[in-house]
């Protein structure tokens, strides 16, 4: 499905570039194309909705802060 407002612009923006740029930005919408997408539809994880607790899910989130949220900065 292509939005026409985002097209029109594309096209604007494409008659800037050389033909070798263009030939670039068609390279990556091929590219974009052909990639396998990702992700589950949200309705496919309706069923999931409510199954934590209030609880859970707070711990689950501390968890994850004092973890996840630290640069070690000699680590590199």
């Amino acid at each position: 499905m292509v939005n026409p407002t985002i097209s029109e612009s594309l096209m604007r923006e494409l008659e800037h570039l050389s033909p070798d740029l263009q030939r670039r930005v068609l390279e990556f919408a091929h590219f974009l194309a052909a990639s396998p997408r990702r992700g589950v539809p949200g309705k496919d994880l309706l069923g999931f909705a409510g199954v934590l607790s209030s609880e859970d899910a707070e711990a689950m989130k501390q968890a994850i802060e004092e973890g996840c949220e630290k640069v070690d900065e000699s680590g590199w």
